[in-house]
């Protein structure tokens, strides 16, 4: 293949700013919960219940987005999810009471979930015009704009600018970034068939895209793990204190931000299946070994080591199901970030179960397990080339 043209070079680097766009959005919210929960007077039960709405239409948006973007094209639905996403960040400072701050986590949630779907079936066309691999570094990008939304985020509220001001200066950037960018995203080309047979036997078997919203289960489930709980692991299990107990967590975001900035061109050279494959089969190396060491630096390199086997898989699963049937790559791609994102919302929570019945490293077990799972079910990435 030809080197990408100029449009294609544009397209991906709107397509990166989506990405971080999300990031920065999704970062923005997470710094200000402690703020926000004192500002509504909710307690934490309160504030879980919530996140499970916030997630739940996420999750909606998802599915509702899926088909927009093959019916309205994604030049459309892209910076409109993007702009929705940014207006209702807004929401949550101006939130004073328990309600007020579930209806505008609805449109948090469903802003997220439109653009997530969106911004992903934009990479896969993107991804197209290249002759290589660039979808996990679109993914690295979304840990970027979460680094940035760290940092801006401890800084206003060090200096005790309001969270009000903060999330709405926060929701304007979003919304003039999806403006600015839009011009430059692509629409999908569809295969034309003149047969209603050819339609039909283009179509992936159910049980592909099935498998491969499994496999993104279990790598995001792992992934949320990670996100939750790697800190409670140190200071529980190894008894650090709440600061080195954060390195736990960084460790392992680091090294899944690293290992995304290198995974495209380590699947050039040996394909999708075997960066899912090995990718989990590495992960499972690095949970097992904060399971079994009671040790802090080796715990600290079993982490990183989880997030760089982790860092690899969902973008490959991601890339595959979007290029499964270009008529319905936005519908098809609906489903299998779907069921990623469950399994993100999922392990912490089981996790969290296990942990009632034995001890929080032995519960990661579980983790392991299913990428030991992935690593025999990664083949399937070869069935459809």
């Amino acid at each position: 293949m030809d080197a990408p043209s100029k449009t294609a070079r544009s397209a991906r680097v709107a397509t990166w700013l989506y990405f971080g766009l999300n990031g920065f959005a999704v970062g923005m919210w997470v710094v200000h919960i402690p703020s926000i929960e004192q500002a509504t007077g909710i307690t934490h039960s309160t504030l879980g219940l919530l996140l499970l709405v916030l997630g739940a239409a996420a999750f909606t948006g998802m599915q509702v987005a899926g088909p927009l973007v093959d019916k309205l094209g994604q030049r459309r639905l892209v910076p409109a999810a993007g702009v929705l996403l940014g207006i209702a960040l807004v929401g949550p400072g101006l939130a004073t009471n328990w309600w007020t701050l579930g209806l505008t986590l609805i449109l948090v949630g469903f802003g997220n979930g439109s653009i997530d779907v969106g911004m992903n079936a934009q990479a896969v066309v993107v991804e197209r015009g290249y002759p290589r691999p660039i979808m996990a570094a679109f993914h690295a990008m979304w840990s970027i704009g979460g680094a940035i939304a760290a940092i801006v985020g401890a800084a206003t509220l060090r200096a005790g600018v309001s969270t009000e001001v903060t999330l709405s200066v926060a929701g304007v950037i979003c919304i003039v970034i999806s403006l600015a960018a839009s011009r430059f995203l692509l629409e999908a080309t569809v295969p034309a068939h003149d047969e209603p047979e050819q339609v039909e036997r283009a179509k992936p078997p159910a049980k592909l895209v099935w498998a491969l919203g499994g496999l993104a289960f279990g790598l995001m489930l792992s992934e949320g793990v990670a996100n939750d709980w790697a800190a409670l692991h140190f200071r529980d299990i190894l008894g650090t204190s709440v600061s080195t107990a954060a390195f736990a967590y960084g460790a392992f975001a680091v090294a899944m931000t690293v290992g995304r900035f290198l995974t495209d061109r380590v699947a050039a050279i040996v394909g999708p299946a075997a960066i899912v494959r090995w990718g989990a089969a590495m992960a499972a190396v690095g949970l097992t070994l904060v399971i079994v060491v009671p040790w802090v630096p080796v715990a600290l390199v079993g982490w990183a080591i989880f997030g760089l086997g982790l860092a690899g898989g969902v973008p490959q699963l991601f890339t595959a199901a979007g290029n499964l049937d270009p008529r319905s790559s936005g519908a098809l791609m609906a489903r299998v970030v779907g069921l990623g994102y469950v399994g993100l919302l999922a392990g912490p929570a089981l996790i969290g179960g296990l942990a009632h019945w034995m001890p929080l490293n032995i519960a990661f077990i579980l983790p392991v397990v299913l990428c030991v799972l992935t690593f025999f079910g990664g083949p399937v990435l070869k069935k459809r080339s």
